[in-house]
């Protein structure tokens, strides 16, 4: 029943008022947390003795009766819970990196966060804490830098092998002078680091002395939007603990790097959580729980856990060797947006662009050309440069593949051998403010790149944008090399002028621009002008 009243209507309109600030200081502040490494100093609860069973541990509701009317029974996680939560277990985490940067410099003082620089950066820090961090961190005795100290911190994991191999996360177990693993009946349990890969935030730990440890096993069947979920961990250290919910989404990108791919999911994870399993209605891991999304650092329902069927890759490599080895194709690559796609003369967005093949890659070895549009891999479509380039990691290194391309309107076929992928060097380029040139049409201004930049000899230096310009608006920034636009190189601003009219003057809205930035090169679509 509303209440229409004038009091009514003035309560009402407040609620919506306090909503609508509610949710814009959520849209102004949300940021990505990584779920758990670390809570300084808690309670640990972990696991008991536990064999998956395959059939549903989910209870199927019932109908019991309720005076006159009838309800449905709604069901209970407690025989899934009974049945994995013994596999479950807290990791207490000693690491000696952090201590010295929580104690700051010889000058005294601490930083203002003290795991600047790693993983843990996003999840420390905040103004929550005591001296401003979420950690007892503050300045050493005296003012200056004291003894070496370890911190403690806390996160999540899972066994997979009765013989003590689990897993965890990376931002967990990396820098860890020692591991601890507390058991759900209070053991407490030594762990080693068998092997870590920081680009899908996995490590492999293994515990020695027992052959009969509780242990899950991985789900082969997916996970679909709408499943039931359980996820388990230690979150805020307070030990095993038990939330449910569903599969919200799948392939998502955080922006975390080239192999996101998680599942997003509405059960409540917390800081703690990280490297806890998510489970299905049957006992077996969908998940890792790594990272939330969240305004304030607790949850809101919206959590991400890498992929059973990766984190099986991933396990399996670093039990094995200790790391991951990736294949590499060696290109810069980037997404089709529709103004580069019409630029190319290109009907869909499907596929990646091959900004630059990298000095002797395979890609380069093989003939892929700055330009060229990878469409497919092994005759497995390619839709998107992030699809490529999770394609390419998973093919070993040494391996023959065969890549379908675009270039110049026609189709091609190129073979070549998958390379290892190799740590990526970081270059960069100084600008001075000499020799500008403006083009007002786009809001930019141009130099000689051989006049202002000592690294660059070819093309053209953006030396200046105006904000809000077509130039800031297809997103060109001060510092960009202006390498070639079409196929026309640019080494003066009449060169750049005369390409972007000859692009008009053939009918398109946009010509496609090579531009260096910061080493790494990239398409722009710049708008034509006559």
């Amino acid at each position: 029943m509303t209440d229409s009243s004038p009091e009514g209507r003035t309560n009402t309109a407040k609620k919506q008022s306090q909503i609508s600030v509610i949710l814009s200081r959520f849209g102004k502040k949300s940021t990505i947390y990584v779920s758990a490494a670390a809570l300084a100093l808690g309670a640990f609860v972990g696991a008991a003795s536990f064999e998956p069973n395959p059939a549903r541990a989910f209870s199927q509701g019932e109908n019991v009766s309720q005076g006159e009317g009838m309800r449905q029974k709604l069901p209970s996680f407690a025989p899934l819970v009974k049945q994995v939560k013994p596999a479950v277990v807290s990791i207490r985490v000693k690491s000696d990196a952090a201590a010295k940067a929580a104690f700051g410099d010889d000058e005294g003082g601490p930083r203002g966060n003290p795991f600047e620089g790693s993983p843990l950066e996003r999840y420390f820090g905040g103004p929550g804490g005591p001296r401003g961090g979420f950690g007892p961190w503050g300045r050493a005795p005296g003012g200056k830098g004291g003894p070496r100290q370890l911190v403690t911190a806390q996160g999540s994991g899972f066994f997979i092998s009765p013989d003590g191999y689990l897993v965890t996360n990376n931002h967990v177990a990396q820098d860890a002078v020692s591991l601890e693993v507390v058991m759900d009946d209070g053991k407490i349990y030594t762990a080693k680091v068998i092997g870590t890969d920081p680009r899908t935030d996995l490590a492999l730990l293994k515990v020695d002395g027992r052959t009969d440890f509780p242990y899950t096993k991985f789900s082969h069947s997916g996970a679909e939007i709408g499943d039931w979920v359980v996820a388990m961990g230690n979150p805020f250290g307070l030990g095993g603990t038990v939330t449910a919910g569903i599969v919200s989404a799948r392939g998502r990108d955080i922006g975390e790097g080239p192999y996101d791919d998680f599942i997003q999911i509405d059960a409540s994870v917390n800081k703690g959580n990280s490297g806890g399993p998510t489970f299905n209605e049957s006992g077996e891991v969908i998940g890792v729980n790594t990272a939330i999304y969240s305004p304030s650092g607790g949850s809101v329902g919206i959590a991400f856990a890498i992929p059973a069927p990766t984190v099986e890759r991933v396990v399996a490599a670093l039990k094995d060797k200790g790391h991951v080895t990736r294949g590499w194709l060696g290109v810069q690559i980037q997404g089709l947006t529709p103004e580069l796609a019409d630029s190319l003369g290109l009907k869909t967005t499907a596929g990646a662009l091959v900004a630059a093949p990298q000095s002797g890659s395979p890609a380069e070895k093989a003939g892929i050309k700055t330009g060229d549009v990878i469409t497919e891999v092994d005759g497995t479509e390619v839709k998107d440069g992030r699809d490529l380039a999770k394609k390419i990691a998973d093919l070993a290194p040494g391996a023959n593949a065969k890549l379908t391309v675009l270039r110049d309107g026609e189709t091609k076929t190129v073979d070549l051998k998958i390379g290892q992928l190799p740590e990526k060097p970081t270059q960069r380029a100084s600008l001075s403010d000499d020799g500008r040139t403006g083009l007002n049409d786009l809001g930019i201004a141009v130099a000689p790149a051989a006049d202002v930049s000592p690294n660059d000899r070819q093309g053209l230096a953006v030396v200046g944008v105006e904000p809000g310009g077509k130039a800031a608006e297809a997103g060109l920034a001060e510092g960009d090399i202006i390498l070639r636009v079409g196929d026309q190189t640019v080494n003066r601003p009449g060169d750049l002028k005369r390409a972007l009219s000859d692009a008009s003057k053939s009918g398109k809205k946009n010509a496609l621009a090579l531009v260096k930035r910061n080493g790494d090169q990239r398409f722009v679509a710049l708008p034509a002008v006559s």
